[in-house]
């Protein structure tokens, strides 16, 4: 989240939780052909090599996929490969314009020193956004035929995270309230609930069917609304769990990574072909996100030469979210969202109004250390600090990632362990 704090126009200051760049005064000279630092090339190397390996391996090796439906996944995998060079090449074009157009802040966890007075360009979560919408477009042409089941709620799926990265750009000009950004996600979830056709049930766990006296149980118009609610909570968390270099980003590209591996896995594992195009479903819509957010992450991961903005971290919650509702595991994306659940319980006191709420809910920064201090404040990363210590941007950032990872390896332990035993 690229956030800023705006210029004094005599209305009073919105509360937003977490922020991390400061807009400068409208009177200030722009440097309309200032040029952004060139991609980390190295870091994404690394990051794509790691979960590549693994992930093909599984495609080509470890399950036996049918050829068609591999064919689609390569397809799809190609598309978004082109995805992440096109994403790699508009960005600094981007900065350009999002400069000029006075759309840059500077980064509040580097104040007091030289990279602190650097201009960053804000907002560029929407080439991402547009970049994904295209070519998800593209992939249509080579995978859904005119009657396909499937093509209505692709559709509605692409046209609701379209929505989302509208509305995220329009709060990244308009700064609206934070009150406002809760009804954001609901708004931009009708294209995707209105076309839902799927089923509304939800299966019982095994050890409550005794007391249930059920095993599957429909829940009707209520299963709607939990898919809004999971929209709401998805978008809105990644935006609140934020601050940092890479944080956004960083969190994005590990629960993308680990959904695309369960994908996978469940593919794989199962013999019913509904059940197996729900998760190639998933795939389609994730694989980009990935590849977008890789692109991204070159320019965001410390020390940030760009800054990503609601616009990106709605797009990536709506986009998770809806590969979570229409794959058909809502409860395992939420085991992926544990930390993003933590920093919302943490966070919930000064959201609720209960507690003070200050409109930068950062760490305080040492220019003369360069570490970072926790504060009261109700997030992750300064219960991280307070908890560990003193840490650099980058390190606590590593900490948190790391984190968010086992979270998602954890989810996986824990279904391998219930299968057979939970549903």
């Amino acid at each position: 989240m690229a956030a800023r704090k705006r210029a004094s126009t005599g209305s009073s200051a919105q509360t937003k939780p977490n922020e991390t760049t400061t807009r400068p005064k409208p009177k200030e000279p722009l440097l309309t052909d200032q040029t952004i630092a060139p991609p980390k090339s190295g870091v994404i190397l690394k990051l794509t090599l790691f979960f590549s390996i693994p992930y093909f391996y599984l495609i080509f090796y470890h399950y036996k996929i049918e050829h068609e439906l591999r064919k689609s996944i390569l397809i799809n995998a190609a598309l978004s490969l082109a995805g992440f060079f096109v994403t790699i090449k508009m960005i600094p074009v981007a900065s350009r314009y999002v400069l000029r157009r006075n759309l840059f802040g500077y980064d509040i966890n580097k104040k007091g020193t030289p990279q602190g007075t650097v201009k960053v360009p804000e907002s560029l979560g929407i080439v991402v956004g547009i970049v994904f919408l295209v070519f998800g477009i593209l992939f249509q042409y080579f995978n859904f035929t005119a009657d396909s089941n499937w093509l209505v709620e692709y559709n509605a799926a692409l046209a609701s995270i379209c929505f989302m990265v509208l509305l995220g750009f329009v709060d990244d000009v308009l700064d609206v309230p934070w009150r406002v950004k809760l009804l954001l996600p609901s708004i931009a979830a009708l294209p995707l609930l209105m076309a839902y056709a799927g089923h509304t049930t939800i299966i019982i766990p095994k050890p409550l069917i005794p007391y249930v006296g059920l095993e599957v149980l429909d829940l009707g118009w209520m299963y709607k609304l939990y898919m809004g609610l999971l929209t709401v909570f998805c978008t809105n968390s990644i935006n609140i769990h934020a601050g940092l270099n890479g944080l956004e980003v960083g969190q994005t590209v590990v629960i993308a990574s680990a959904i695309l591996i369960h994908n996978i896995m469940q593919i794989g594992a199962s013999a019913d072909s509904e059940y197996k195009m729900a998760h190639a479903f998933s795939l389609y819509l994730v694989q980009p996100l990935l590849a977008t957010s890789l692109a991204l992450f070159s320019y965001n991961w410390y020390p940030s030469s760009a800054f990503v903005g609601d616009t990106y971290t709605y797009f990536a919650g709506m986009t998770m979210a809806v590969a979570g509702i229409l794959g058909h595991f809502s409860e395992t994306l939420l085991i992926f969202f544990v930390p993003q659940v933590l920093n919302f319980l943490l966070s919930l006191p000064q959201l609720a109004g209960i507690v003070p709420c200050p409109r930068h809910r950062l760490p305080r920064f040492d220019p003369g250390t360069g570490l970072l201090t926790g504060t009261n404040d109700g997030t992750l990363v300064n219960f991280f600090l307070r908890r560990f210590g003193r840490m650099t941007e980058k390190s606590i950032c590593i900490c948190l990632l790391v984190f968010q990872a086992i979270a998602c390896c954890f989810c996986f332990v824990l279904r391998f362990f219930l299968a057979g035993w939970y549903k």
